[in-house]
């Protein structure tokens, strides 16, 4: 049997990386007063019809849907915004403060073409910061997602910015964009000419070549906002600049979901990698409210956590988890001693592991160096007979006798002068 294809295995030398990339996450959103949430991986079909938009290319034909055995329409969700925004209302979180900042870590699911750096089950890390309508607050969020990367030690990145104004003034937009388009339809690619009647706004970050150089002429999205949406990018764009963060404006950005508004942003790596994008965010004003909740301004990001390894894993010297202590117990009958040593080695917090091969003492200890265990316990007939426990140090083969009884007190010095724990 083997996974599904675009699933993957995450190994257990492999997790490592993905619990340092969440305690990293962790640390600096804690600090930021920001709260973990953990939504379930199924939803209501519904919602994400509601939120993402009917012709966005997640709902028309990414989406993994299915009818369940209360003949509910279910959805494995594809992103992590929506959820949220579901949970926020359904939880009336609204109701004790007017802030609420929240972060997520785990996986979503697309129907997608498998590359690198893209699976169809993937992993998000994200935040939102649901209740402020001003500029700081999407630079709060701009300037975490930047943190946790520098964090990582990834330097290579820059941030991608565009206003894409209110629903009115990109309605307008794309009107023009499209009666701009209908001149060229012959020459469009053939995914740009379907959304040219559905979502004629997904036709400005295509890939094909052709399309690009028709597009560079098309009118702008920033011809038509307004002053209010004009002087809230520029808020935007002086505080990025305060904080020393590089960015672009990118005309063309404007994000594959309906519930964004004002800013859009993305931030790319530029270092050599297929998929270059690997955090996306915006603005979204009108999502809670669309949804049944309160008027309730937001914005937030997500990074993709299998983009975001491919591109750190190089430069992060993680230490490989070694044993500590190894056990060997040699005896034919279960004796409790065993079972008191390993309590006293799990009250003061040392990894260990106990030998269960039932092979000789020689390859018992060729094990242990193997797993480059710094000491090793014996437990034989003899040692149980007379209430000890031997010690034996790897590197040196030095050998002692300790009472168990005394065990506690012996270890708990080495774990503070030899052992190196903490």
């Amino acid at each position: 049997m083997q996974p599904l294809r675009g699933t993957k295995d995450i190994l257990p030398y492999e997790i490592k990386f993905w619990q340092h990339i969440y305690n990293i996450a962790s640390k600096i959103l804690f600090i930021n007063n920001y709260h973990e949430i953990r939504t379930p991986v199924i939803e209501s079909t519904e919602l994400f019809h509601r939120s993402i938009g009917n012709f966005t290319d997640i709902v028309s034909k990414e989406m993994y849907s299915f009818i369940d055995q209360g003949d509910r329409n279910i959805t494995l969700r594809p992103e992590g915004t929506a959820s949220i925004a579901r949970a926020f209302i359904s939880n009336k979180l609204y109701s004790n403060n007017r802030i609420n900042r929240f972060w997520y870590f785990g996986p979503m699911f697309r129907y997608e073409r498998p590359q690198k750096g893209r699976q169809r089950q993937f992993h998000q890390l994200g935040i939102e910061c649901i209740g402020s309508s001003s500029p700081i607050a999407d630079i709060e969020v701009i300037r975490l997602a930047i943190k946790i990367l520098d964090e990582l030690q990834h330097k290579e990145y820059i941030v991608e910015i565009n206003s894409i104004g209110n629903i009115e003034e990109r309605n307008k937009y794309t009107t023009l964009l499209r009666n701009y388009l209908n001149k060229y339809v012959n020459d469009l690619d053939e995914d740009s000419k379907k959304r040219l009647v559905n979502n004629p706004l997904r036709i400005l970050d295509t890939k094909d070549p052709r399309t690009q150089e028709i597009i560079l002429k098309a009118p702008k999205l920033k011809e038509c906002l307004t002053l209010e949406s004009i002087n809230h990018f520029n808020n935007v764009c002086q505080h990025l600049n305060s904080l020393n963060i590089p960015y672009q404006i990118n005309d063309n950005l404007v994000r594959g979901l309906d519930y964004y508004n004002y800013t859009a942003f993305e931030i790319k790596t530029t270092s050599k990698n297929a998929q270059n994008t690997i955090c996306g965010g915006g603005r979204y004003d009108q999502l809670i409210e669309q949804l049944g909740g309160p008027k309730t301004p937001s914005v937030g990001w997500a990074i993709g956590l299998e983009r975001l390894l491919l591109i750190t894993k190089e430069t992060l010297s993680l230490q490989n988890q070694y044993i500590t202590i190894y056990i060997i117990y040699k005896n034919d009958q279960i004796n409790d001693d065993l079972w008191k040593i390993i309590k006293v080695i799990e009250k003061l917090k040392i990894n260990f592991e106990l030998d269960l091969s039932n092979n000789n003492l020689y390859k018992q200890l060729k094990k242990a160096s193997q797993r480059k265990s710094k000491i090793c316990l014996i437990l034989g007939e003899d040692e149980i007979n007379n209430q000890y426990v031997t010690v034996k140090w790897i590197n040196t083969s030095t050998q002692q006798r300790i009472k168990i009884h005394q065990l506690y007190n012996y270890l708990k010095y080495l774990k503070k002068h030899y052992l190196n724990l903490t």
